[in-house]
This record gives structure tokens, C-alpha cells and sequence, in this order.
């Protein structure tokens, strides 16, 4: 994880430049949300104004944000807090959490007695009063001192309940956020009510917050990080002398959600070098999580050692936040350009002003369908926020509408269709080539006979530019009843064809779960047409299926499930001409334990499906990486998924905590590494063979 460079601040003037700068982006940032500074360029500035002050301290001017909590940006509220609500100091590296770690053990004249880590969630802090187990004000974290009152928010928000599982009277805090998934309903919501959408989650929280008197409800969900003792009320349950773990085990207990219910949990660690094998975890996991975080926070766990450690005006000495590089920067709009999918949909593209985003530069970002890019209202000019998660293509989230010049321009939305010209289905949100796939019928073709689908060697691009050209195909049905005649024609070899015929006979045997792939179904690939193929176990099974059937299977929401049905839907009659030409519809299933043949099922109430042997990898992640060897040396990496599969597990392509198992093969590299840090079992290639013997083809 490497930091972006501090901004380096050179004389005085630079000095108080810099300081009004971080202060108006920080007013924006706690007042609605926006803020002409993305995270990471406020962190380097930050440091680059605490960098001079080290310096030059007697330039310390006393509006300097490196003392004041929300960089002294966010005036009086009209509640005082009983305990300040302070901010964290950051730290951005090993070095760094170190240096922090070595002040500590000075101030305590000791090495601390543990560590407690968790995320950190990119939220709105609160705090939240429950007085006899019943939730009775909300207040913001505001200045620190003082926030503002919220509580006509309260019984809203997932994860802090009006009652909780007992009567005690205490102060909750925590981070308001809102999930990715709230933050895509919570955009749905404000478009459908003519209002400007949100341009990041931390936006949306703030602003839902507050709000009152609205026409509609914005999903929310709170994270507690810490409990305190009411100030009015005797400490009864002893919360003042508990470990920071076991504070966090009782907000649990409560009822509340917390932090470590988070997928990436919290731990308690005994030495900052386990600290920061937790951070790499974190960080591994950071783009797969369900809601924003952007570092790890890291507290000293006992209440003697926090006492000890104190406190500054704007941050505890105890604990620290160990800040990860941004997966979301700001930048601007320059172009849109359109482009035809394989499928026939119209995909819009920004190009942007270059960005980093986490160590990556980001130059094109998807703006997904017309109909996004309408209810977004984005423009040509547009200061945008962009978000690069996993390894997927960036996508813009939305325009940080605070930031207009008046300069913009509207997007030009296509009167036809940039692939063939011709008209365009604007009925939907993502709009269509009327055609659909027969817009580019050529590149649906070359997917389908591709190694990893049907698998038909000899028919490469030229050739399939050939056939639909002739008109001899038509859909990916048609190549199941090309004749010699026609493969003739396209290839210009009689030797050529006859390989070809041979090798579409083959094809005819794939199992379902390529063909099914091979019908290049919107929302599938080959990990999801394996699932749907195991699941059903046949074409027609997949068919008659509903949406509440199709849910059944792992990774597949009710949006999902309604995308699917309409495919299949259009997808009914290349079926049926596959089904015709005597292609496979069936998925094989894996043999079951050799059963003895004078047995009788029936006089055993035990045996059966109920007592049949467990599959090898039942319920299990396998990550395979590395050049296979043994067994497995002549095995794809597809070929090898479907294996994992067909033994019972689920194929992963990146190592984390829910990993159960990584098959390391020849130059395994980071992935085994990181396998090994978190106790994850490695295999070779050989030993996994002999787990999976019974399923290889």
C-alpha cells in the first residue's frame, strides 16, 4: 500500500494558503458532503501543514486544523457532549504506525497491554443516548464538543435499535453510513423524486441525517465503535474499567451493530506486527466489503493504558487510524464516447482528466446506461467522483453538484445506434440496438465458440466474419448446422472444413454449463453459468425456473433474477434450435460413493441421499493460482474452476478470510504469501488432485 506524497508546503504564505484551503474543504465535507478536495489530496495536505508547523512552529496560527477536531470547520451544535468526540490521528504506513506505537510505550512507560483493531468505516459519527435501555436522543459529533441534535432520525437506522436486550442506561457511539447497496436505493429514490442524486455514500449520510420533512425514507445503518457509561446514572455493569473488546462484545450483547460485524470482524492482537497482518487482511478485502471503509483503526485495548496515554485537543494519544489509499478520487469530465455491447446494449464512456486511484491511472470510467446518465445529470465539464473497485472497469458515481461552474454542457444522448446505425429501444434505462444481438452478431459468435465456452477450434475470427457475412450463420444455434459446403466457402480448404465439422460434433457434447455460457447471458459469466448449470442440472430446469427458483442460487439478488428471466426469455428460440441440433442440455453430475450391489436402500433408514458421502470441497472457497503441475498440468484455469465445482466447492479468484483452501501450483507468488499470513491451507497441485481424484475427467 503505498502513499500518495505530502503536499510540501514552502514558506509562510504557502503555510496559511494551505490552512484556509483544508478549512473550506473541510466546512463542505461536515456541512453536506461535498468538498473541492477528495480524501487523499485533504490527507496529503493535511500533513503537508503539520509537516511546516514541525518546522516552523512559530508560525502556528490558532485556526490550524492539525489541532481542532473536523479541522475546526463545523460551529457550535446545540447539544454538549458529555466525553468530547474527538477525531483520530492518521498514520499511512508501516513506519509510521510504528513511530506512533514507540510514543506510546514512552508515554506508558511500557509496551501497551494489547491491541484492539477494526475497520475504519468512512461514516458520519453520532452519538447515541439510551437511558433505561430506550433510545432517547441522537446528537451529530459536530465540533467535537457540541453536535447536532438528529433524534427525529432515530428508529430509522439499521444496526441502533429503539430498545435495547437490557435496561441500562448508556452512550453508544458510532458511524452513520450508508451500504453500497443503500447507496444505490438511496439514488433510485431521490431520482424518482425529481432530486439531485447523491455523489458519494458519506454525502448521502450526512444529508439524510439531517433531513426532515421529506416525501420519501433513505435506507441508513449504523456501526458502533465504543460504548460510555451514562454520566447521570451509576456504572452498574463496571463498562469504565472494560477492555476496549469487551465493551465492544457487550454493544453486541445489546443488540447493537458493531464494527466487528463487519465481513473483515475486529480482532485483539497482542503486538503491532499482528496489528498490521490484520491491516494487509483488511486491505486485501477492502473492494469486495459492502460499504466504504478507507483504513484501520487501531486502540490501545486496556482502560489503565488509555488513561495513561491521554488525549490532545483534537485526537486520543491511545489510538490512530492507519489510512489506506483512495479506491475514490475527484476529477472532471472531458468527453463521452459510445460504444455497442455484444449483446446490443449502448455503453457510454467518460473520459476523464487522469487520476490516481489506488496506485492505478485512471483515464475512462463506464457511466453505465443513458438512463444512469440522466438521472445522475451529468455534464461535460462535470467535477465527478470516480470509484475503481476490485479490478473492474472505474465507474463513475456521481457529480459533486456543489461544485459547478455554470461552464457545463450537456451530454449528447445517440439518436441511433453507434455500432449499425440503425434505431435504438429507448424504453428501458439501458437502451438497446433494436437488433439486440444480432447488432454485432460476430462478436457473440466468436464468444461463443471461444475455449472456455463450446471450445470449436478452427473457427477464428476471420472465419466467423466469413459465415455471418454469407449468411450462414445467423445465432450461435447456426453453427451446429453449418454444412461442408458452407465451411468451404468461408475457409477455402476441404482439409480445413472437415477439421471443423469434427470439431462441432464435439462441441455438441459439452456440458451445460458451457453452452449455457456460450448463450453470452446478460449477468453471467463462466463462475455463474457453472453455479446456474449445477444448480438446475439441466436447459430445462434453467427454463421453467422463476425468479424465487433462480435466487436459490449463490450470487444471483431479485434484480439479477428479473435480468435473467428476460434473457432466457429472448434467449427461447436459440435454445430450442440448440436442443434441435442435438446439442447437450444436461450438466453431469459427479458420482456418488460406489454403493454395494446387494444392498438394499430401502432397509436402512440411514442411508440415501441424507447418508450420502459429502463431496470433497462441500461449502468451500478454492483459490487456484500458479502453473498447474501432475494431474492437472494439461487442465485450463476454467478446467480447473469446473473441477473445484463439480467437487463441491465454489472457484474464488482472489485469497481472503473466507478462502478455504488455495492450490498453489509453480510461481504461486503474492496469493501464497498471503494464503500462509492468514493461516489458510496450501496445497500443490499433486495433493488437491488426490483430494479431487474421483472428479477428474
Amino acid at each position: 500500500m503505498e502513499t500518495a506524497p505530502t503536499v510540501v508546503v514552502a514558506d509562510r504564505a504557502a503555510y496559511l494558503e494551505a490552512v484556509e484551503q483544508v478549512r473550506t474543504a473541510a466546512a463542505a465535507y461536515y456541512g453536506d458532503g461535498t468538498s473541492a478536495l477528495d480524501d487523499d489530496a485533504f490527507d496529503r495536505l493535511m500533513r503537508g501543514i503539520a509537516a511546516y508547523e514541525a518546522a516552523h512552529p512559530e508560525d502556528l496560527v490558532p485556526q490550524s486544523p492539525t489541532g481542532l477536531v473536523a479541522a475546526g470547520a463545523v460551529p457550535d451544535g446545540d447539544v454538549v457532549h458529555t466525553v468530547p468526540m474527538l477525531s483520530l490521528g492518521n498514520v499511512f504506513g508501516k513506519e509510521d504506525l510504528e513511530r506512533w506505537g514507540a510514543g506510546l510505550a514512552r508515554r506508558l512507560g511500557a509496551e501497551p497491554r494489547g491491541f484492539h483493531v477494526g475497520p475504519k468505516i468512512d461514516g458520519l459519527a453520532v452519538a447515541a443516548y439510551y437511558t433505561d435501555g430506550k433510545l432517547t436522543r441522537l446528537v451529530t459529533r459536530g465540533n467535537g464538543i457540541t453536535g447536532e441534535d438528529v433524534s427525529h432520525a432515530a428508529g430509522t437506522i439499521d444496526g441502533l435499535p429503539d430498545t435495547l436486550a437490557e435496561p441500562v442506561s448508556i452512550e453508544v457511539r458510532g458511524e452513520i453510513v450508508l451500504t453500497n447497496e443503500q447507496f444505490e436505493q438511496a439514488n433510485r429514490i431521490r431520482a424518482e423524486h425529481n432530486e439531485p442524486v447523491f455523489s458519494n455514500p458519506r454525502n448521502a449520510a450526512a444529508g439524510t441525517l439531517r433531513a426532515t420533512g421529506r416525501a420519501y425514507t433513505i435506507p441508513l445503518s449504523c456501526y458502533a465503535y465504543t460504548l460510555l457509561p451514562a454520566p447521570d446514572a451509576p456504572d452498574d455493569h463496571g463498562y469504565a474499567q472494560r477492555t476496549h473488546s469487551e465493551l465492544m462484545a457487550a454493544l453486541g450483547d445489546l443488540g447493537l451493530r458493531t464494527v466487528a460485524d463487519t465481513p473483515v470482524g475486529a480482532r485483539t492482537v497482542d503486538s503491532l506486527d499482528a496489528a498490521l497482518a490484520y491491516v494487509d487482511t483488511v486491505a486485501a478485502q477492502r473492494r469486495e466489503l459492502p460499504l466504504g471503509i478507507d483504513g484501520v483503526v487501531v486502540k490501545a485495548d486496556h482502560p489503565e493504558d488509555q488513561q495513561a496515554a491521554g488525549s490532545g485537543s483534537r485526537a486520543p494519544r491511545w489510538a490512530v487510524a492507519y489510512k489506506f489509499p483512495a479506491v475514490e478520487k475527484t476529477t472532471r469530465i472531458v468527453e463521452v464516447t459510445w460504444a455497442t455491447g455484444r449483446t446490443g446494449f449502448l455503453a457510454p464512456r467518460a473520459q476523464l482528466e487522469p487520476v490516481d486511484i489506488a496506485g492505478v491511472t485512471v483515464v475512462f470510467a463506464t457511466l453505465h446506461s443513458p438512463g444512469m446518465i440522466t438521472k445522475l445529470d451529468l455534464r461535460i465539464g462535470d467535477t465527478v467522483t470516480v470509484r475503481r473497485a476490485g479490478d473492474v472497469i472505474p465507474y463513475v458515481v456521481g457529480p459533486v453538484v456543489a461544485l459547478r461552474t455554470g461552464d457545463e454542457t450537456p451530454i449528447d444522448l445517440p439518436e441511433c445506434c453507434p455500432g449499425c446505425g440503425g434505431g435504438i429501444d429507448t424504453t428501458q434505462e439501458r437502451w438497446r440496438c433494436v437488433q439486440g444481438r444480432a447488432c454485432d452478431l460476430s462478436r457473440s459468435v466468436e464468444y461463443a465458440v471461444g475455449r472456455d465456452q463450446l471450445d470449436i477450434e478452427g473457427i477464428g475470427p476471420k472465419i466467423v466474419l466469413r459465415l455471418v457475412a454469407d449468411g450462414a450463420v445467423a445465432d450461435i444455434a447456426d453453427l451446429f448446422t453449418l454444412t461442408r459446403e458452407q465451411l468451404v466457402a468461408a475457409t477455402g480448404s476441404e482439409k480445413n472444413a472437415d477439421k471443423i465439422l469434427a470439431n462441432i460434433a464435439a462441441a455438441k457434447e459439452r456440458p451445460l454449463s458451457r453452452v449455457f455460457c456460450a448463450l453470452g447471458v446478460r449477468g453471467t459469466g463462466r463462475s455463474m453459468s457453472r453455479r446456474i448449470a449445477r444448480h438446475f442440472g439441466t436447459m430445462a430446469a434453467i427454463q421453467a425456473a422463476d425468479a424465487e427458483g433462480l435466487q436459490q442460487v449463490d450470487g444471483i439478488g431479485p434484480e439479477k433474477a428479473a435480468m435473467l428471466l428476460t434473457e432466457l426469455a429472448e434467449l427461447a428460440p436459440v435454445i430450442g434450435k440448440l436442443i434441435a441440433a442435438g446439442v447437450n442440455q444436461d450438466e453431469p453430475r459427479p458420482a456418488g460413493p460406489a454403493q454395494d450391489p446387494n444392498s438394499d436402500p430401502d432397509s436402512d433408514p440411514d442411508s440415501g441421499a441424507a447418508a450420502a458421502t459429502p463431496l470433497p470441497l462441500a461449502g468451500m472457497t478454492v483459490v487456484a493460482t500458479g502453473s498447474m503441475t501432475g494431474p492437472l498440468a494439461e487442465l485450463s484455469r476454467t478446467a480447473v474452476n469446473e473441477l473445484i465445482e463439480r467437487a463441491g466447492g465454489r472457484a474464488g479468484s482472489s485469497v481472503s478470510k473466507s478462502t478455504g483452501m488455495l492450490v498453489a501450483g509453480a510461481n504461486a507468488g503474492s496469493k501464497k504469501a498471503k494464503a500462509e499470513s492468514l493461516g489458510i491451507p496450501v496445497v500443490t497441485p499433486e495433493e488437491f488432485a488426490e483430494t479431487v481424484a474421483g472428479y477428474l475427467a
